[in-house]
């Protein structure tokens, strides 16, 4: 029976996903984590656990190179939180068109005014803009930048959508009303709004700058809700200040932006709702049985995605460096151990591999000494015996 950890009342919500092979309990020698935001790095992990499943599309909060020398798989749920991000962009699309947060503000501080009299004559410094006709600039149309894209168009927005990395799949999410810019200045030279929507790694960090910000129009509005330093903070203040930049709405604070009256932090709550949450921790549990149970392994962060039917009775997976010969090396313990292959898979992420093997026959006694002597192979991490 595989014992699966979990770290606070979100992760429990995915667990009814979980079969009678499974027991849920906070054990020291779990085969699987699921977890939200628990901070990892300080952690000691069991020799037994196999995979740690992240409910959220964010993964900072994992040790991914300890894990990965530990044999551990390390996955997220891209796409869970999704429609949740989409959702509150929108609400901010409207609520910086229309003055909403300065007009609440306002109203706050007047309680006691004549409805009739200083309130008419005072509204009108509020007066905004309708979306429809304006143009929205989505910067990365994956999981949630196609869903904010549809959503805008719907509302009569003309949308141009920039991603050199679009995949094909993803480009069936994305309405034929949709834009495709070929350059980022080619998005951004023309919006009256800008989102963006992509990972955060070397390439993209400060991926909206100063030059970004200059490419720009008078007035635009500009959001973050993907990750904090995609957006060069100090540039766009700097944006704000010269009246280049009209609003700055983010999801990630930072000192310079506090007490602006031009921007607006949110604290981090861009994909918090109670159905993200149960996507998340359910496409998360869905994940661990499928590893787990076939080796199988979809959205991992450390290793090579690599799915394939297990139909034969017995497979072996293994966690490797991705060198010259290590397949060499597997197929001939395995040969010189009498077992014959009926079908080997393998897929490799940078200096990372992964490989299947499935068998015919294996008897129940050699599974430790197979597991021994492949493991004794250098620059293997994990070996794995599962049974049909």
């Amino acid at each position: 029976m595989y014992q699966v950890k979990t770290y606070n009342a979100i992760a429990q919500a995915g667990l009814d996903q979980f079969t009678d092979n499974y027991q849920i309990n906070q054990t020291d020698n779990a085969d699987a984590y699921l977890i939200r935001s628990v901070n990892l790095h300080d952690e000691t992990f069991p020799e037994s656990l196999k995979i740690i499943a992240r409910a959220g599309a964010g993964f900072n909060n994992i040790p991914l190179d300890r894990a990965t020398q530990n044999g551990i798989a390390v996955v997220n749920t891209p796409g869970s939180n999704a429609n949740a991000v989409k959702e509150l962009i929108i609400s901010l699309l409207v609520a910086s068109s229309r003055n909403l947060f300065d007009a609440a503000d306002y109203s706050a501080h007047n309680i006691g005014a004549d409805i009739s009299l200083r309130t008419e004559h005072d509204k009108t410094k509020f007066k905004g803009t309708e979306l429809t006709g304006k143009t929205l600039a989505v910067i990365g149309v994956g999981h949630v930048g196609s869903l904010v894209a549809n959503a805008a168009s719907a509302l009569g927005m003309n949308v141009i959508g920039y991603d050199p990395y679009l995949s094909s799949d993803a480009a069936w999410h994305i309405s034929t009303s949709i834009t495709r810019a070929r350059t980022l200045d080619e998005a951004l030279k023309s919006a009256d709004y800008v989102t963006v929507h992509v990972p955060k790694n070397e390439e993209t960090t400060g991926l909206i700058g100063k030059e970004q910000l200059a490419v720009m129009k008078d007035g635009v509005h500009l959001f973050n809700y993907s990750r904090g330093g995609i957006v060069d903070n100090q540039a766009a203040v700097e944006a704000l200040d010269a009246h280049h930049l009209q609003t700055y709405m983010t999801d990630f604070g930072e000192d310079i932006l506090l007490n602006r009256d031009d921007v607006v932090v949110t604290p981090h709550i861009g994909g918090s709702t109670d159905e993200a949450e149960v996507n998340g921790a359910t496409q998360g549990a869905h994940t661990i049985m499928t590893y787990l149970e076939t080796g199988n392994i979809q959205n991992s962060v450390n290793l090579p995605n690599l799915q394939v039917p297990f139909q034969a009775p017995y497979r072996i997976t293994l966690i490797h460096k991705n060198i010259p010969n290590m397949v060499g090396q597997i197929a001939t313990a395995l040969a010189n151990a009498g077992i014959n292959i009926k079908s080997m898979s393998n897929a490799a992420r940078k200096d990372i591999a992964y490989t299947m093997i499935d068998l015919d026959n294996l008897k129940n006694e050699e599974d430790n000494k197979l597991i021994e002597k492949l493991g004794k192979i250098d620059a293997v991490f994990r070996v794995r015996v599962l049974k049909h």
